[in-house]
């Protein structure tokens, strides 16, 4: 089965988190098959002041 690996910028809460993983093991499990336990997802909180977009870093973006 599947290993995600999601970054994004810090900010999310413990319950979003959780939310998350829950909904993307279910939909892993729907398509894909397998059981819930066979799903890994690695999630990496990033600063913002280690986020660019377009050459510009997220902690400069107002």
């Amino acid at each position: 089965m599947p290993t995600y690996h999601i970054e994004m910028m810090e900010g999310r809460t413990l319950e979003q988190k959780k939310q998350l993983v829950e909904a993307i093991t279910r939909v892993s499990v729907e398509v894909l098959g397998g059981s819930p336990e066979s799903v890994d997802i690695l999630i990496t909180d990033v600063k913002r002041e280690n986020w660019a977009t377009g050459g510009v870093l997220w902690s400069e973006k107002k």
